[in-house]
């Protein structure tokens, strides 16, 4: 035959074999590049061990590796043995000789050419659907030890009566055995299918019988195993009904049956059901008869009956019997879906109240002295004044403060007092020359505290400052003040060895320190250092003289990162706040159980429940699980991060939470009991506020108890956009501390507006006590305005502040030049059956480019006051001084004064000193400024060195000098640092 492929008809060249020393090179690469390869695997496992060992959160580890290595094994084993078994039975089942035609010869190529093969072959097949098979079930791990250590909730929902565990722990689990039973009869239906038809089994276009008997009863069989999983599913599906989201017109999202699914899809299930159980037989009934003309029948009118059925005839009952009186016929579910969702989401308990909104009282007086008591109102915003913390209390470049600041309550004199605080974390940006040994080595660490109060502002618009300076001093007390954890610390670091840590700096220079914490891995082994050479992809780590004996790896750094390692169960709180317990730096983190199953309970996307201005803005705010649709939720654990150690520490606080309970037996002695949580911890732990949010959005439906009134929509909320920019993002909640009507004391607590839908005035004020420990810790409030009343909403009275013509003015006066105005937060206070809004302004620009407070707006009742202190605008609006307020005191208004002239002299050379000090710092010379320091500081101990010396010689050494001397040594103190960073001063605590 002519040679039809157009090369040379030559005689063929022979291609030689590679040479010895060829082959053994290539055979020595590939056996490097398997052990690189099993190297690089080895390192992440190594490395991953040893960091849950470090932190004493190995069981967690260990638990997860081998459910996930169980559930491999056993699924890709059940996989792999049922397409391996009906391959080798339909090979074991083939006719021992094939039809002559065309088809069959044309497979006999086939045949021949796999013959050698065929063993291979089976098991490469085999493998290779069992290894898909078991890596995908040991991504249901979670599933598994949640059905395995799944305990009651006690509740039972209201169609099946079954507890509410059954959905929540078990449905999911039998939802993936009933997808692997599927995925294992079609994989094994393709490849009987395809065996018999490679060995004549099934043939296509050859003459005579298209299947022999044995080929027809064994695809039979297969046939009749996916059919009674259909009919399994069937019945499965009735129980998912409850947990069925679907989109009803009338409310949105809607989860659990409403009155098709109960009158028409459920007996549909039921009847399918029915149906494939037959159907299965049929199938399973051609071993005997030898036939598929009945079972392909019983098919047909599966499918049928699964459009009529389950199709057309539900559509028929919503169409005529439901949409002509839908409130009637929807009504029952509606309720059954109130009370499930308020339970699920914590918010059955909501007191919801009627309040006026405009107060009757006539006596201004009165009003201005309930204004001082009804709540402390907070002018500094901790999302504005970061910069300002950055500039006076930086004090370095490589330090720095998050962009949002936190709101806690620490206590002066036996009162609680709302402080903002913030750490002074290490900024890599800032460090002077950026390389590796810096970056890893010499700048590891932040340092110390720095706080201030909520609720006032020094005479030029500063804060307050209660913990200053670097090191850190003020009234937290001594504790430990390097910051190896927090928020901006991203990045590895080894410590502990022999090269020198950047501890901080001050006027005599650098000081330096070594890890002394337990905290990190050990780096001694060459095995460990290769491990996280690799991991990192850092070679320097296995070679560098840098690390040596005591050296020690940091990562995983972040609170976040540390709790969502030790507890992969629970879904984290967007913001960790610092808090300063038993003389230590603790990040404290709330931490959610959450799941999908509860019946009848609506849905929520934890990512857009949870969004507002704030994460609009700087992306540091949003739950961890952006996207995850749950149903239940709870804060059913407080968990702490030592800011030196890393040590974490997980506490129930949920003590009732079915789902905590659940992980806390899969995961064993890994959370603490409740009862192990200190005093001083417990005194910083608050409510929520990504939980407050997903409250408060589903309050704004959820606050009726009424199945009419829900389904009408007319008391539909919504929660308003931030007044305060254009973000068009939600307001966030505040903390603040304020009293409720009726009660006779303020609480700390967790605030929000809400605005009927599509409208700008208000229709609700919600707050929750924040403050745990106490009898009402997690109380939600309502206060619910008139339907029939206009009251002014957050847009609106932002609206009005910047459209009053006076204010305007100011305003354009204080923009000036280069100057920018911020608004700060528009707090809302209810008083005397108003709303007291109060929202600081801040003024940014001229030198100094961070925000310093300038103007308090405040409005009430429709009068409106912009003026420079708090007190001043309060008592513009309500016409009166307040009789509570006490008077200011002598030391801030004027400089202390001595009759000793010596004492007199050194106190005007303070005076003078702190003057100067006062012009330096609103130029910008820090050089400056910190000259005048040093002589305030000298001048005061002048003055204190001449007290005392005439208190010896008893001339003039009346109690009054000495009063006034430890005044003024206490004015020292709050004025003062030695790293020359602004603080108190003499006019400091007078408020704004």
């Amino acid at each position: 035959m002519p040679d039809r492929g157009g090369g040379p008809t030559g005689p063929r060249m022979r291609v030689g074999r590679p040479s010895r020393r060829v082959r053994t090179l290539l055979m020595t690469l590939g056996v490097l590049a398997v052990l690189a390869m099993a190297f690089v695997m080895f390192a992440g496992f190594w490395t991953d061990w040893l960091w849950y060992r470090s932190v004493h959160y190995s069981s967690v580890f260990t638990t997860t590796l081998w459910t996930k290595i169980g559930l491999f094994f056993v699924f890709g084993l059940l996989m792999a043995a049922a397409v391996g078994f009906n391959i080798w039975l339909a090979h074991r089942l083939r006719p021992p000789l094939s039809a002559m035609s065309m088809e069959q010869q044309s497979l006999d190529r086939y045949r021949m050419g796999i013959a050698p093969y065929k063993r291979w072959l089976l098991v490469g097949i085999v493998s290779v659907v069992g290894l898909i098979a078991g890596a995908s079930a040991s991504g249901q791990w979670r599933t598994w030890l949640m059905w395995v250590n799944g305990v009651p909730f006690h509740q039972k929902d209201p169609q099946f009566h079954l507890d509410v565990s059954f959905y929540a722990f078990d449905l999911p689990w039998y939802r993936f055995l009933l997808g692997f039973g599927f995925a294992a009869a079609v994989l094994s239906l393709i490849a009987a299918a395809l065996t018999h038809y490679l060995y004549g089994g099934l043939r296509v276009t050859s003459p005579g019988a298209r299947a022999t008997a044995a080929a027809t009863g064994h695809l039979s069989v297969l046939l009749g195993i996916f059919v009674a999983l259909k009919a399994v599913a069937y019945w499965l599906d009735r129980y998912g009904l409850a947990v069925k989201s679907s989109d009803f017109k009338a409310t949105g999202n809607w989860t659990g049956l409403r009155y098709v699914d109960a009158n028409a899809y459920l007996p549909a299930k039921t009847i399918l059901f029915c149906i494939a159980v037959i159907c299965a037989l049929l199938f399973f009934a051609t071993l005997w008869r030898r036939t598929w003309q009945l079972p392909v029948i019983g098919f047909g009118l599966m499918v049928l009956s699964a459009i009529l059925i389950g199709g057309l005839y539900p559509a028929i009952v919503q169409k005529f019997q439901v949409q002509p009186n839908e409130q009637a016929k929807e009504a029952p579910y509606v309720e059954k879906n109130l009370k499930a969702t308020r339970e699920a989401y914590g918010i059955d308990g909501t007191d919801v109240k009627d309040y006026p909104g405009s107060s009757d009282t006539k006596d201004k007086a009165k009003l201005r002295d309930d204004a001082d008591t009804a709540a402390s109102i907070r002018l500094m915003d901790p999302n504005v004044v970061s910069p300002t913390f950055q500039q006076l209390q930086q004090v370095r470049n490589y330090y720095g403060f998050p962009s949002n600041l936190d709101v806690d309550r620490y206590s002066k004199d036996g009162k609680d007092q709302d402080t903002v605080i913030g750490l002074r974390e290490l900024n890599l940006a800032g460090i002077p020359k950026s390389n590796w040994i810096n970056d890893h080595f010499r700048y590891t660490h932040g340092y110390g505290a720095v706080a201030a109060k909520g609720t006032t502002a020094d005479s030029e618009g500063r804060p307050v400052f209660t913990e200053y300076n670097l090191p850190s001093r003020g009234d937290l007390g001594e504790y430990q003040q390097q910051i190896y954890y927090g928020e901006k610390t991203t990045q590895y670091s080894i410590v502990g060895g022999p090269q020198k840590e950047i501890d901080y700096s001050d006027d005599s220079g650098e000081k330096t320190t070594s890890y002394k914490g337990k905290s990190g891995i050990s780096l001694s082994s060459p095995v460990n250092r290769a491990a996280y050479a690799v991991a990192f992809g850092e070679p320097q780590i296995l070679y560098s003289g840098a690390i040596g004996e005591g050296s020690r790896i940091l990562y995983n750094r972040t609170p976040k990162e540390r709790v969502e390692a030790v507890a992969p169960w629970l879904t984290i709180d967007g913001d960790a706040y610092p808090a300063i317990v038993n003389h230590k730096i603790q990040w404290i983190v709330d931490a959610y159980t959450t799941t999908n199953g509860y019946p009848y309970a609506s849905r929520t996307t934890l990512g857009d429940t949870t969004a507002d201005s704030l994460t609009a803005a700087n992306n540091q705010r949003a739950v961890v699980a952006q996207q995850n649709q749950v149903n239940y939720i709870r804060n059913s654990v407080k968990a702490t991060v030592d800011a030196y150690t890393g040590e974490v520490k997980l506490y129930q606080w949920d003590t009732k939470d079915p789902v905590l309970k659940t992980w806390m037996k899969a995961f064993p002695n890994t959370v603490k009991a409740k009862d192990s949580i200190s005093p001083d911890l417990m005194a910083h732990l608050r409510y929520p506020q990504d939980l407050f949010k997903v409250q408060r959005e589903l309050l704004t439906r959820y606050h009726v108890k009424d199945a009419q009134t829900f389904l009408s929509g007319s008391e539909v909320w919504q929660v308003p956009d931030d007044p305060s920019n254009n973000s068009g993002s939600a307001v966030p909640p505040y903390y603040l501390s304020m009293k409720l009507p009726g009660e006779t004391s303020q609480a700390f607590s967790l605030t929000t507006t809400m605005t009927p839908n599509g409208r700008d005035n208000l229709a609700a004020f919600m707050s929750v006590d924040a403050e745990a420990g106490t009898p009402d810790y997690g109380k939600i409030s309502i206060l619910k305005l008139p339907t029939g009343k206009t009251v002014d909403g957050p847009k609106r009275v932002q609206s009005q502040f910047n459209s009053e013509p006076s204010i305007a003015e100011s305003i354009s006066l204080l923009e000036r030049g280069d100057s920018k105005v911020e608004y700060g937060n528009l707090l809302t206070v209810p008083l005397d059956g108003g709303l007291l809004y109060v929202e600081p302004v801040y003024v940014r620009g001229g030198d100094l480019k961070y925000p310093l407070l300038r103007k308090v707006l405040v409005t009430y009742g429709g009068s409106t006051a912009f003026e420079s202190t708090l007190d001043q605008a309060l008592n513009k609006v309500f016409g009166a001084e307040s009789s509570t307020q006490p008077p200011p005191d002598e030391n801030t208004t004027k400089p202390p004064t001595s009759s000793n002239p010596t004492v007199q002299a050194a106190l005007d050379d303070a005076q003078k000193a702190f003057d100067q000090g006062q012009e330096a710092l609103k130029k910008g010379d820090w050089q400056a400024y910190g000259e005048a320091q040093k002589d305030l500081e000298d001048a005061l101990k002048k003055a204190e060195d001449a007290q005392d010396k005439a208190d010896k010689a008893g001339s003039g050494g009346s109690g009054a000098d000495k009063s006034t001397d430890k005044g003024s040594d206490k004015s020292a103190d709050e004025k003062s640092s030695p790293s020359g960073s602004p603080s108190s001063s003499p006019s400091s605590d007078k408020s704004s």
